[in-house]
């Protein structure tokens, strides 16, 4: 296929108007691969012609598809799921894609500019996470140096999904065209206002159940027993422990006694929740980068574990408190 006209995009912010933001996260909704290679290919040619780093992060048969129709292009262009969640856990997209910019602002067009099919995973539990970190990154990856287009193909992914680009990309491509999303919402009210239905396992009978817990030591012991008893693979008991420690200690520090906790497994998956009484802790993008940066003996980094060491994360504020909810597949053994 012949190179394609690079579309019309949506200028930089200049200095004095914007000057935190560098990124621009575009979505573009195709149906089918015919629609996906229009909208991606004048993207990645316009990217390669500039001097920029190019990434794809897809799935390896759409990575082949577009690999192909670049030709001898193809080798300046990389591959990386650790790019999307196709790759890794949110935190660490974060981490990865800010090192890539950094070494991008270096390089010829000073720009790292990506490429991804969305895949958000095979459940509600997924897509609800990967809701949230398109719409998260637009606040923790503004200062980067990104041009990031996500392509939602109707083919590959549930309505619900498809019908929130719209609202998680500022800008969208439609006909060759970048411009600003009419349907856009700030992060920090988007993520406010998402519902996070009940998981099917909290209307079983819970493996651990406690209310008023004395002491974080105490909290702590009893997790660790329930999770020593119920998952198999040691290394995913101890990162799932450590990350439930810190929730917990969080509830201790910051949040207010009574502390109580929950947790429920079938054997395949596991929920824990932990509730404090406190009413005060309002962040919807917390636990997506350290609470003190780069800085970690400062600490912080109970929500970022989490995040980092469970499938899906929930922050969900009520009359009684707030309810950190954690959620896992098991490893087998």
């Amino acid at each position: 296929m012949g190179e394609h006209a690079a579309p019309a995009a949506l200028p930089r912010p200049r200095s004095g108007t914007e000057p935190s933001v560098r990124t621009r996260h575009a979505a573009a909704v195709v149906d089918g691969a015919p629609e996906l290679l229009a909208v991606a290919l004048p993207f990645l040619h316009a990217g390669l012609r500039a001097g920029d780093v190019v990434a794809l992060t897809c799935p390896p048969e759409v990575v082949a598809l577009l690999c192909e129709e670049l030709g001898e292009r193809a080798g300046r262009v990389r591959s990386d799921p650790r790019l999307s969640l196709l790759g890794a856990r949110a935190p660490d997209v974060v981490i990865h894609a800010r090192r890539a910019a950094d070494e991008a602002s270096g390089t010829g067009g000073g720009l790292l500019r990506i490429l991804s099919l969305v895949d958000f995973g095979p459940d509600p539990a997924d897509w609800r996470e990967g809701l949230r970190y398109e719409s998260a990154s637009n606040r923790v990856m503004q200062d980067a140096p990104v041009d990031c287009l996500c392509v939602y193909d109707r083919q590959r992914l549930p309505a619900e999904v498809v019908d929130s680009a719209t609202a998680t990309h500022p800008q969208v491509v439609h006909d060759g065209a970048w411009t600003a999303s009419p349907d856009y919402r700030d992060p920090a009210e988007y993520l406010s206002r998402l519902p996070w239905p009940r998981e099917p396992l909290e209307d079983t009978t819970p493996v651990l159940a406690l209310d008023d817990v004395p002491s974080l030591v105490t909290l702590r012991h009893e997790l660790g027993a329930a999770l020593a008893a119920r998952v198999p693979d040691r290394d995913q008991r101890e990162d799932l422990h450590l990350a439930a420690a810190e929730v917990a200690a969080n509830a201790f520090r910051h949040g207010a006694r009574p502390v109580s906790a929950r947790m429920w497994t079938d054997g395949q998956r596991l929920v824990c929740r932990i509730t404090d009484s406190g009413h005060s802790f309002a962040d919807p993008l917390a636990g997506f980068r350290p609470a003190h940066g780069a800085d970690l003996s400062r600490g912080g980094m109970g929500l970022w574990l989490a995040r980092k060491l469970w499938d899906s994360v929930d922050l969900l504020p009520g009359p009684h408190g707030l309810t950190v909810r954690l959620s896992t597949r098991l490893h087998p053994a």
